[in-house]
C-alpha cells in the first residue's frame, strides 16, 4: 500500500492508493492487510506506521523527510519539560518523533485537536506540544488553559501578510481557508480555518468559487483535480518567496518511490520499548476519535 500526504509532489499523490492528511492515513496504516507501507510523507508519519504496524514492512523513500516541528522537540528535552509540570496531561501533535509520542499520554492531529481537548477532565491542566501556533488555536476554540511547547512550522509561518491583503483586495469574492499552525495574525484573516482535509471538504461545500489557501501548496493539486471549476490561489512566503512548500516533503520523488518499492529500502526501525509507549497515546486518539 502506498500512503501519501496531501503536502506530497503530484505526480506521487497520483499514484497513491490512498491520499489524506495525518489522521486519515493513520487510520489506513492500521486498518491495512498490506504486508508493505510505503509512506510517501516524513518521517514521523512513516514512524506512526510502523508503531501501528510492527510486523509489516514500513518504507519511507528518503530517510532524510524530515520535519521542522518533530526536529525541535527533542526527546531529552522534551523530558526536562514535562519535569517541569510533573501534573499536566499531556497531549502531542502527531508531528513529533515515536520517542517524544512515547512521552505523552494522547496524540492529536490538526482536524481532532480540539475535539479531543474538550473530552479530557476540565480540572486536569494540560501541556500542549509542539506546535505553539496550533496550540493557540486549539486553547481558543476549546476554552482550555494550554500550557505550550514553543515549537511551529518552518511553512506555516512564512506566509506573507501583506500579500494575503493584496490576494484579498484583487480577489474580493475569494473565500480566506487556512490551516491552524499558521500564525495567529494570519489566522485572524481567515474565513474558515481547519486540517488539509477540512480545508479540502471546505472548498468542496461552500458556496464561493475562488479561495485563498493558506497551507502547504500540495493540497492545491487535489482541489483543482475535484474542483476544476473553482479557482485555487496560493499565498507567497514572505519576500515574495516560494518557501510555502515543505522542503521536507518534496524530498520524496518518484524515483526513490520506485527505488524504495524495487528494494524494499529504506525501512524504518524502532526500539520495541519505545515502540509499545509509544502506541499507547495513538490508540487513546483512534479511540477517542470514533
Amino acid at each position: 500500500m502506498i500512503l501519501a500526504h496531501f503536502y506530497q509532489n503530484a505526480e506521487i499523490q497520483d499514484i497513491a492508493d490512498v491520499i489524506g492528511d495525518s489522521l486519515e492515513l493513520s487510520r489506513r496504516a492500521a486498518d491495512t492487510d498490506a504486508e508493505v507501507i510505503v509512506f510517501c510523507g516524513v518521517h514521523f508519519m512513516a514512524e506512526t506506521a510502523k508503531i501501528l504496524n510492527p510486523g509489516k514492512t514500513v518504507l519511507l523513500p528518503d530517510l532524510d523527510a524530515g520535519c521542522s516541528l518533530a526536529d525541535a522537540c527533542p526527546a531529552d528535552a522534551f523530558a526536562a519539560f514535562r519535569a517541569q509540570h510533573p501534573h499536566h496531561y499531556v497531549v502531542s501533535y502527531i508531528n513529533c518523533s515515536a520517542a517524544v509520542k512515547a512521552q505523552s499520554d494522547l496524540i492529536c492531529t490538526s482536524s481532532n485537536a480540539v475535539s479531543l481537548v474538550q473530552q479530557l477532565p476540565p480540572d486536569r491542566p494540560i501541556l500542549f506540544a509542539p506546535d505553539q501556533n496550533l496550540g493557540r488555536w486549539v486553547a481558543r476554540q476549546s476554552g482550555r488553559e494550554l500550557t505550550l511547547w514553543p515549537g511551529s512550522c518552518i511553512v506555516h509561518e512564512t506566509f506573507s501578510e501583506q500579500a494575503l491583503l493584496k490576494l484579498r483586495l484583487d480577489h474580493p469574492g475569494a473565500e480566506v481557508i487556512a490551516h491552524p499552525e499558521c500564525l495567529p495574525n494570519m489566522l485572524d484573516l481567515a474565513d474558515f480555518i481547519g486540517s488539509t482535509s477540512k480545508l479540502l471538504h471546505r472548498a468542496e461545500t461552500s458556496d464561493a468559487t475562488a479561495f485563498i489557501v493558506l497551507t502547504e501548496p500540495g493540497i492545491l493539486h487535489q482541489m483543482r483535480l475535484k474542483l476544476p471549476h473553482k479557482t485555487f490561489h496560493e499565498v507567497p512566503g514572505q519576500d515574495g518567496c516560494s518557501c510555502n512548500a515543505c522542503p521536507y516533503m518534496r524530498l520524496n520523488t518518484l524515483e526513490k518511490l520506485w527505488h524504495c518499492l524495487a528494494t524494499l529500502e529504506p525501512a524504518i526501525e524502532l526500539d520495541e520499548a519505545v515502540r509499545t509507549r509509544a502506541l499507547l497515546p495513538i490508540q487513546r486518539m483512534l479511540e477517542m476519535s470514533r
